[in-house]
């Protein structure tokens, strides 16, 4: 599928699919949007911890990926990374990626470059807070079990693939965390909400990022 490289409004890289009109991130701002959905609503609820075991899905362009990356550095935070991507955005795409000049982490190119460049299926050690694995897989073949304090939950939207909000999917999200585990997600669409709270979450609204009135965080009970 044809991706076109294009500038969001904070200035940071995202990718346009033309043939489904669809974005890997939101057009007001790709890291903005990364922070507000994913850090203040999911990460930051573990500022007391020592460690977290995170699951992505969705690993796309790795931003999400980098900026908890960055987190942990900050914080001293063992962050031990599952990303899972059925369509990988290749090492050479990533060159057309912005993030190390807009997060200002000119230290970090290294890592970032290691993030893209590393090998898929198992664990690689980026730093001493940061444990990385890479999962090419659909998101349908997911099988964990009890494993995850946390889960960015970052699929295309329903429009393009509602497959990917479904109770099917959302139980194997709520298989894959621990008990009190949370999800967190850009989405705050009334079916998919209704499919997490069948399932057993615990389900609520939070405002949303820039331009978007609400979202969703969910907690394993």
């Amino acid at each position: 599928m044809k991706r076109e490289f294009f500038i969001t409004a904070d200035g940071s890289t995202s990718i346009n699919l033309p043939d489904w009109n669809e974005q890997y991130h939101s057009k007001h701002g790709a890291v903005q949007e990364a922070y507000h959905v994913f850090i203040k609503y999911g990460l930051d609820a573990f500022a007391d911890n020592s460690e977290v075991n995170l699951l992505e899905i969705g690993f796309g362009t790795a931003l999400n990926c980098f900026i908890t990356f960055l987190e942990g550095e900050k914080r001293n935070l063992q962050i031990n990374y599952d990303g899972v991507e059925a369509y990988p955005v290749t090492y050479q795409e990533s060159k057309n990626l912005n993030y190390i000049d807009i997060l200002q982490a000119q230290k970090y190119k290294a890592n970032f470059d290691a993030i893209h460049k590393v090998s898929w299926e198992e664990y690689h050690q980026i730093t001493n807070n940061f444990k990385l694995k890479k999962r090419q897989q659909k998101f349908e073949d997911i099988t964990d079990k009890n494993k995850f304090d946390l889960i960015y939950f970052d699929a295309f939207g329903s429009r393009v693939q509602p497959e990917l909000w479904t109770e099917n999917i959302f139980q194997k999200m709520y298989d894959a965390l621990k008990p009190n585990g949370i999800l967190t997600t850009y989405s705050a669409k009334g079916s998919a909400r209704r499919a997490m709270q069948k399932i057993g979450f615990k389900v609520e609204k939070v405002p949303g990022p820039l331009c978007k009135r609400e979202m969703m965080r969910a907690v394993k009970i």
